[in-house]
């Protein structure tokens, strides 16, 4: 019960992701706070984790919506306490905007940079004032190993998330809040199985990995308790790769 009494919220906690952060938290004594804009889902996710005897609410939010966000974190202050974690995983993430950055319509590019980036943004900006009044916090942004390939507007906007990883770790550290990154190589969530062709990811994991194995969620269950956790007091602004050994940095 490593986060007993923590509050944490997760943005796009209705699925994938968000969904395995949430349950993992819960087990580990967090009250979460599940932000996610489609309204069913989010519902049931946040009861779910009520049914395996967490402390859950559920607040519908459109993360590129300023306005949205700063009702969706008010609603779960109210009805958890306060916010210690924020959880930033809400983003655009299929193939279609992993298209050549000429490629990929204007317009889908605003919403993808909107949702990806400014949302980000946004949520830090709604949490911060709670985590200044209980004495700091932490703030895990989900960037993806696209974001060294860039070769496509997706991995742009995860190279953006990288970067606003940095300059908000600088702009939080002098309200004890740090900010820290996850960069997951390809993972088995059910929107990345049905959307990554199946040839692509036998490359990625057989070519390119060190680990010869598709990726599990679980396994960034492990980077994101340490980031989290007391243990990471000493680490801030930093991105931590969990693809299977790809790609390297030296």
């Amino acid at each position: 019960m490593r986060f007993e009494g923590k509050v944490a919220v997760i943005t796009g906690g209705a699925q994938g992701m968000g969904r395995t952060f949430g349950e993992a938290l819960v087990r580990e004594g967090a009250l979460v706070g599940i932000l996610d804009i489609d309204p069913v889902a989010g519902a049931e996710a946040a009861a779910a984790l009520r049914e395996i005897g967490g402390q859950a609410h559920f607040a519908t939010c459109d993360v590129a919506d300023e306005n949205s966000v700063d009702l969706a974190v008010a609603d779960v202050v109210s009805a958890l306490g306060g916010v210690d974690f924020l959880v930033n995983c809400a983003a655009k993430h299929l193939t279609y905007y992993n298209r050549p950055p000429t490629v990929l319509p204007r317009d889908d590019w605003r919403v993808l940079l909107e949702v990806n980036v400014i949302g980000i943004v946004n949520c830090a900006a709604a949490c911060r004032p709670s985590m200044q009044s209980r004495g700091g916090g932490v703030i895990i942004n989900l960037s993806s190993i696209a974001s060294f390939a860039l070769n496509g507007a997706y991995g742009i906007s995860k190279l953006a998330v990288r970067g606003l990883t940095v300059a908000l770790a600088q702009e939080f550290a002098i309200d004890s809040v740090r900010v820290c990154g996850i960069a997951p190589g390809l993972v088995d969530t059910p929107s990345a199985i049905s959307d990554i062709p199946a040839d692509y990811a036998n490359m990625l994991i057989h070519e390119r990995q060190l680990v010869k194995r598709l990726g599990r969620v679980q396994d960034l269950v492990g980077a994101l308790f340490f980031l989290c956790s007391e243990d990471a007091a000493f680490v801030t602004g930093e991105t931590l790769i969990v693809g299977g050994g790809y790609p390297l940095r030296a």
